[in-house]
């Protein structure tokens, strides 16, 4: 399978080509996934509906998978957590069963390195938290970090 590499992105043979004007209408949508095809047109130099066919063959080539909505978790008043999940056996099917159940989990990323995955957690309270903790332990050992301050959003 040919490997090529396109401004620090790497593609592979049949996968989607984005050119700069793609990236650009993939980097406006980023930051504002509400703009009107008009709107984002002008921030790209096409016409609205040059652009519309754009984004509709990115999402058709599963560029684009979904629209989705930042939130603000202070605005919550959330505990947001980040823990390195490191299993106690090698079939992780009831650990991913487990964490998928639970509304509290919002990212679940498998990781090289130092622990086998990384979840991202928001809860209510620390007693939320430490009922969570307390049942993870029946699937994985974990080792936990909370935020005190996001410093930067992209």
């Amino acid at each position: 399978m040919k490997v090529f590499q396109q401004k620090d992105l790497i593609f592979e043979s049949g996968d989607p080509m984005l050119d700069q004007t793609d990236m650009a209408i993939l980097n406006e949508l980023s930051k504002n996934s509400r703009l009107t095809m008009k709107a984002l047109g002008e921030k790209v130099h096409l016409t609205g509906q040059a652009v519309a066919n754009r984004v509709l063959k990115l999402e058709e080539e599963g560029v684009i998978e979904a629209y989705t909505i930042s939130i603000d978790w202070r605005t919550q008043q959330t505990i947001q957590t980040f823990m390195q999940l490191y299993t106690k056996i090698h079939h992780h099917e009831l650990l991913l069963s487990f964490l998928h159940q639970k509304e509290e989990i919002k990212n679940l990323f498998k990781i090289s390195g130092d622990g086998c995955y990384m979840a991202e957690g928001h809860f209510s309270s620390h007693d939320e938290l430490d009922q969570f903790l307390t049942e993870l332990t029946n699937y994985a050992n974990y080792k936990l970090s909370i935020a005190v301050k996001r410093l930067i959003h992209q």
